[in-house]
């Protein structure tokens, strides 16, 4: 009795995740404000900026979409997998991956979408290149060949268990 008392609370806790997930819509919000502040400077500069600077420009948008992109996802697998799952079936329009991604597949998500993000960084620390020092690009490519490495090695635990797992 006692234990089945216990078993329901630590399951009714995962309730209290709910406030972290609104908490990261908030977030979505910062980065809209973020985006819309960052085009009005692309629209507004563009007759006198140079290439570079649009292309600069256009890659933070980019990059904040990517961030907003990735807030999503955690948003909505990491509730589906921890707190409650969504009821898809009046909901034909909603993703595909919407109710399939398990733990496993939304960490890939993750990383990628973060390699992604790492890459973006990268790419415009590069077209702006005399603004760096090149112990500064060596750390920005340090570390984005950590997220690579770090990607590459959780797709392949991932699938080495997923092997181990159907024997």
């Amino acid at each position: 009795m006692l234990e089945r008392g216990f078993e329901r609370f630590l399951f009714a806790c995962r309730w209290l995740l709910a406030p972290f997930y609104a908490a990261l819509t908030l977030a979505l919000v910062v980065l809209l404000v973020r985006l819309l502040i960052e085009l009005g400077h692309v629209v507004t500069h563009t007759l006198e900026s140079t290439e570079s600077q649009t292309i600069l420009g256009v890659l933070a948008l980019v990059d904040l979409t990517f961030t907003a992109s990735l807030l999503i996802i955690v948003i909505f697998s990491g509730y589906e997998n921890f707190v409650s799952k969504f009821d898809h079936t009046d909901h034909k329009d909603w993703p595909t991956w919407m109710g399939t991604i398990d733990f496993s597949g939304l960490k890939l998500k993750l990383i990628s979408s973060i390699v992604a993000i790492s890459a973006i960084q990268l790419l415009k620390s590069f077209l702006d290149v005399k603004n760096y020092s090149d112990r500064d690009l060596s750390w920005l490519v340090g570390i984005h060949m950590v997220f690579v490495v770090s990607g590459l090695l959780m797709a392949l635990t991932d699938r080495l268990s997923a092997g181990h797992h159907e024997k």
